[in-house]
């Protein structure tokens, strides 16, 4: 069922003013399924808002600028030491809502958390009071978030093809259901209770992860170390200082990074397999690209099985450039930014290149290590992993040295086949809670479309 009928006329005349506009679509007509009196223009619920800062008067601090997601929400930026701060800057308060004129379409339209109190932004950024007595901010934040106004957003932008922008008056002119306070509060609170169970669903998967995890141990006699608490203060060669963080040197010191082997030997991951590090062929070779050969990238790295990937590489690009990874191998991500909170694992399907933010490992010998059970160590040993992770003012990264010297406890093949059982069995049970919850996701936000598009009775 549809929310609206956009009525699309053969042809139809607007004002030479408004031809600033970026598509014709900006000017089609939404015919609402709700009461005529329900549909107010945004302005009618917002007070824009213009108090430029005196730099003279107030001292600018990190914790006054902000980042505006393509999700809506609004958090405090990283200005990386940056004190300077030229052109005009403009005051705003929590629970004022803001928007950017370029990325609104991407949906960078959000309200400042109560939590901030006061922040400044560009005059790229127009800022609003919300009227409390007509309109919920949170019930506006839903608004925002409907396929419907990105629809309508996306028709109004205007400027040259870089950098089309969406003018205050356009958005202010924009029609949005409005229905009295005590509907949106029953809409805002039937979206709080979707809420409310998809987080009680993430917080299961969490705790079947790290169950799974815990049992990988258990079959190898393993302690965990997770709640181990460094010293406030401990001792270090002037030359080890030149390697990796303090708390990775702490936990070296403290033998908390390796030997946690519990009941079988281990052996470097460098002994069991041959390491095989990426590289990227040119860009500026078109017969390297776009073959049939898979190149895999952090990117693709969002699963424990790779069978394909987003880019491709040609025979004479492995011929020439690349090495050729072979299947059933053990990646590992070793450059990217997601090592800040996890060490993506996976284990490709297909012969495939990798790029330089990879490494493969290869086991020497498949009668003493399986590919899957390797691959399961160590997504289980991610606090492990972690504390080899260097940290830059650019990107995070793991030293293949340190990485291949990791140990790895080395148990009969049986038990090896019954830890990958185990865990392929856990990833069923996790993969059917995620996809119960993508779909209480995905059902939620029809549900509330449809209740603030009149459809759907709240």
């Amino acid at each position: 069922m549809t929310a609206t009928n956009t009525i699309v006329p053969r042809a139809f005349a607007v004002w030479w003013k408004d031809m600033h506009r970026w598509g014709v679509k900006s000017f089609y007509v939404t015919q609402w399924k709700l009461h005529p009196t329900a549909i107010k223009k945004l302005a009618f619920a917002l007070e824009r808002r213009s108090e430029a800062v005196d730099k003279a008067s107030f001292e600018l601090r990190p914790e006054h600028f902000l980042s505006l997601r393509f999700t809506g929400e609004v958090e405090q930026r990283d200005l990386h030491g940056k004190t300077e701060f030229k052109g005009t800057l403009f005051f705003a308060n929590a629970g004022d809502l803001i928007y950017s004129k370029i990325d609104v379409r991407n949906g960078a339209i959000g309200i400042i958390p109560d939590d901030i109190s006061v922040a400044t932004v560009t005059s790229e950024f127009p800022i609003y009071r919300i009227k409390k007595d007509v309109a919920l901010s949170e019930y506006i934040k839903l608004v925002f978030r409907t396929q419907h106004f990105r629809r309508i957003i996306n028709g109004m932008v205007s400027g040259t093809s870089g950098r089309k922008r969406v003018q205050p008056d356009d958005l202010e002119n924009v029609e949005i259901p409005l229905p009295l306070l005590a509907e949106q509060k029953a809409i805002v609170a039937h979206w709080r209770k979707a809420q409310d169970e998809i987080t009680a669903a993430k917080k299961r998967i969490e705790k079947l992860e790290s169950s799974l995890h815990q049992q990988t141990h258990r079959f190898l006699g393993m302690t965990d170390r997770r709640d181990f608490v460094l010293p406030k203060a401990f001792a270090l060669e002037w030359e080890s200082l030149e390697r990796w963080s303090v708390e990775f040197l702490g936990r070296q010191l403290l033998g908390l990074n390796a030997n946690n082997a519990g009941t079988y030997q281990t052996f470097p991951l460098s002994v069991l397999c041959n390491g095989i590090s990426g590289g990227t062929p040119s860009t500026h070779r078109t017969d390297y690209w776009n073959g049939n050969i898979p190149w895999i990238s952090p990117k693709d790295m969002k699963s424990a099985h790779i069978f394909d990937s987003q880019d491709h590489i040609t025979q004479l690009a492995v011929d020439e450039s690349v090495s050729l990874v072979p299947k059933h191998s053990v990646l590992l991500v070793v450059r990217s930014g997601i090592l800040q909170r996890t060490v993506p694992v996976a284990v490709n399907q297909v012969a495939a290149a990798i790029n330089q933010d990879i490494r493969a490992f290869v086991p020497k010998n498949r009668d003493q290590i399986l590919p899957d059970y390797l691959a399961a160590l160590l997504n289980s040993q991610q606090g492990a992993l972690l504390q080899l992770v260097k940290w830059s003012t650019t990107v995070q990264s793991i030293n293949k040295e340190e990485l291949d010297r990791f140990p790895i406890p080395l148990p009969p093949l049986p038990i090896q086949r019954e830890i990958v059982a185990c865990v392929a069995a856990g990833r069923a049970e996790i993969a059917s809670e995620q996809e119960a919850a993508d779909r209480l996701t995905r059902d939620i936000n029809t549900e509330i479309e449809s209740m603030i598009l009149g459809v759907r009775k709240v």
